[in-house]
């Protein structure tokens, strides 16, 4: 069948079934699909359209196990990735609608809708097939099926709870049943977004104007400074989001920052930096210390270092010029590669005082966030993960001063590339570093995103 004009994606609904049908052809990530439809059409991409979009994206990805898993029990043949997208997401619309019924019309329109769109979406004969296999997810336990409770075994659970069958197992081990199944139900939750008021991390110079509170309509959380943004308020959370105002973070990233603890005046290095997230923070953490420890002093400096990838340096850069009074500076260059000789050659020191390495992983901890991770991790990729970890804590502890401090942080829940990082780097490194602290945010437990972040002293 030829590809339809792109004219016919227009909408939050239309265009969620053009992403997933890519997601289900060439595994792109979600997020990024979700951006990249934003550019194709962003005067034709209202707040609500997206947010709606990205709703049904990531809930049909969210459980696409479950739903995948009824689809195949009640079509004969394996459907395109078209067909398959509209079925998953008008499975995932009927999902949620049972798990909160409160109309009882509610699913026919769910099924009237989907294929009033498959009729321009697909041909005839699979706009019928749409409408018949929707009309019989009941029978595949998909809609108003019972949970199954922490004593079920890792394959009921895996299923029920769209994870693969190999991690169910693996936290099972690890956490142990109740944990699990908490941690399972954590990551099918929608989570809310979280916007760091930036004001509220930074103090009032002597004689100078309040700083800008924040408006009513954000809820505030058990994270001083750390908001819930409710719906609704779109224009305004744009504008602030624009001048750096507020910024879109999970409370879980304050746990590297507040364990490195930046010093008045002190200059900092954060390797692995994009985003940029941890950067900003560190710099206004820099602000308000070095404010409280004396007005008119400089608010320190933050060194930002990543690799030179156009797709992660652009947002690090936008991010990086919405720091107020602490200078900073970007750094391209692979942290394996980075030397105290080369950072001297961008005429930076060679040597820091306080140093944050916060090291790509698995990101078993932010699933309920990144909801296409689970599907796209395997076993074997821990170990890889951790093999390049310890390459990266090596390289980041030669850029530690005498008596210095190194932060390593990730947001994986696995031991593997936390306390098994560290101990192998303490083993190896001749007692030139110790490990004074260490924090852990388990979800089923902080009611934010999974962390663990290591606090390491370098002698003198």
């Amino acid at each position: 069948m030829k590809s339809l004009p792109n004219q016919l994606f227009i909408g939050a609904w239309p265009v969620a079934i053009s992403l997933l049908e890519r997601w289900l052809q060439r595994g792109e990530r979600v997020d990024a699909l979700l951006e990249s439809a934003g550019r194709r059409a962003p005067d034709a991409w209202s707040g609500e359209e997206r947010a709606r979009c990205q709703h049904v994206l990531f809930g049909a990805v969210r459980h696409y196990g479950r739903i995948n898993a009824a689809v195949t029990a009640l079509v004969e043949r394996p459907p395109r990735a078209r067909l398959r997208a509209v079925l998953l997401v008008a499975g995932f619309e009927l999902l949620e609608a049972g798990m909160a019924p409160s109309d009882e019309g509610q699913a026919a329109r769910i099924v009237h809708h989907a294929v009033d769109q498959a009729k321009t979406l697909l041909s005839p004969a699979e706009a019928r097939l749409v409408n018949a296999v929707l009309r019989r997810f009941g029978e595949a336990a998909v809609v108003g099926a019972a949970p199954p409770t922490a004593g079920a075994d890792a394959a009921e659970l895996a299923c029920f709870f769209s994870h693969p069958d190999w991690l169910v197992r693996r936290w099972l081990a690890q956490f142990g049943a109740e944990a699990t199944h908490r941690l399972l139900q954590w990551n099918q939750t929608p989570p809310p977004v979280y916007g760091r008021w930036r004001s509220a991390f930074a103090t009032t110079p002597a004689g100078g104007s309040p700083a800008l509170p924040p408006p009513a309509f954000l809820q505030p959380t058990g994270w001083p400074g750390f908001y819930v943004v409710p719906a609704g308020h779109w224009p305004e959370v744009e504008r602030w989001l624009a001048d750096g105002t507020l910024y879109l973070q999970d409370p879980a990233t304050l746990i590297a920052a507040e364990l490195l603890d930046p010093q008045p005046a002190e200059t900092v290095l954060d390797l692995c930096a994009a985003p940029g997230g941890k950067s900003l923070l560190l710099a206004d953490l820099l602000e308000a210390r070095t404010r409280e420890n004396d007005a008119g002093a400089s608010a320190g400096r933050v060194i930002a270092v990543d690799r030179p990838d156009p797709s992660r340096i652009g947002r690090l850069k936008e991010n990086l010029a919405k720091a107020r009074t602490t200078d900073v500076a970007l750094v391209q260059a692979d942290v394996r590669k980075l030397t105290p000789a080369l950072l001297e050659q961008h005429g930076l020191p060679a040597g820091y005082s306080a140093v944050l390495l916060d090291v790509p992983c698995s990101n078993t901890g932010v699933m309920r966030h990144r909801v296409d991770v689970k599907w796209r991790l395997r076993e074997a990729d821990i170990a890889q993960h951790a093999t390049q970890q310890l390459a990266l804590l090596t390289a980041a502890a030669q850029l530690v001063a005498p008596g210095g401090r190194l932060v390593y942080s990730t947001c994986s829940l696995e031991p593997e590339e936390n306390e098994g990082v560290v101990e192998a780097f303490l083993r190896a490194c001749g007692g030139r570093l110790a490990l004074e602290q260490s924090r852990h945010s388990r979800p089923w437990e902080t009611g934010c995103d999974g962390a663990a972040a290591f606090l390491l002293r370098k002698s003198t």
